[in-house]
Order: C-alpha cells, then sequence, then structure tokens
C-alpha cells in the first residue's frame, strides 16, 4: 500500500465577552453523511508558511479574522484517501487566534456551519478527541493569562 504524509494548519479563533470565552466551530459531513464537528484547518498553499496557512484557513472557514498569540501544539493521524487509495500521516499544527472583525455566515461552501460557541460547550460538541486536546490546552492557556 502506498503511503505518503501531509502537513496542515489551523487555529483556535476566541473572543471573550462579559467574562466568558467564546470560540468558533464548524460542521461538515463526513464521507458517510456524519455531521462532524471540529477546528478550522486546511492545507498548505505553495508559498506559505504555517502561521499564514492558520490565518486563512480560519478566515476561509470561519468568515472572520484574527491575529495570532500562539502555537498551541499538533496532532498526528493515519487516515485511508480512496481516492488517492494511499495511507497517509497527517500532521496538523494549531495556533491560538485572537478574533478581530469577521461574522461566521461568511464562511466559505467547504463548511455547512460556523458557531461561536462557549468554549466548554465546544469541548463536548467536538467529534476528535485529538482537537479536542488541542481545545483543552487553548482554555489552559487562556486561563493561565487572563487573555
Amino acid at each position: 500500500m502506498k503511503t505518503k504524509k501531509h502537513t496542515s494548519s489551523g487555529g483556535v479563533i476566541y473572543e471573550t465577552s462579559e467574562g466568558q470565552t467564546r470560540v468558533i466551530l464548524i460542521s461538515h459531513q463526513n464521507l458517510k453523511g456524519r455531521l462532524v464537528w471540529c477546528l478550522p484547518k486546511g492545507s498548505i498553499e505553495e508559498g506559505e508558511n504555517l502561521r499564514e496557512t492558520a490565518l486563512r484557513e480560519v478566515r476561509e472557514e470561519t468568515g472572520t479574522t484574527g491575529r495570532i498569540l500562539e502555537k498551541i501544539g499538533r496532532i498526528q493521524y493515519w487516515f485511508y484517501s480512496r481516492q488517492d487509495e494511499t495511507k497517509i500521516f497527517k500532521t496538523v499544527h494549531f495556533y491560538l487566534l485572537k478574533y478581530l472583525e469577521g461574522e461566521v455566515e461568511d464562511h466559505d461552501e467547504e463548511v455547512d456551519e460556523a458557531r461561536w460557541v462557549p468554549i466548554q460547550e465546544g469541548l463536548d460538541m467536538l467529534t476528535h478527541r485529538s482537537e479536542r486536546s488541542i481545545l483543552e490546552k487553548a482554555a489552559r492557556y487562556l486561563n493561565a493569562n487572563n487573555t
């Protein structure tokens, strides 16, 4: 079986208002038609670095822009691409972004919905455990830095 590596980048975009921190999660249908809630992320385009990709993907998939504060971490996993008949080892780098502007209704067509949710609710909504670990790291950073 063929294998290859793939690198992506994404972000946790947040805002704090009246003592409550909210983040944006996105949803889409997976190949089996199930609703998946996840963090915005995507492939690096030619000429981009990881930070630029995170900013672009957050803008495209959430309709909002932010300023990068910190690298949160990365996740890694294997998946099988039926289209390429290849097993892919994927690494996704995540950054914490402070919300600047934009509306979640302005997300691109890859996303079914982009939604602001309280950070704790987001932890419950995320489909993949690895992305929950990223959101947990973001929450710890925000609590420690009172951001």
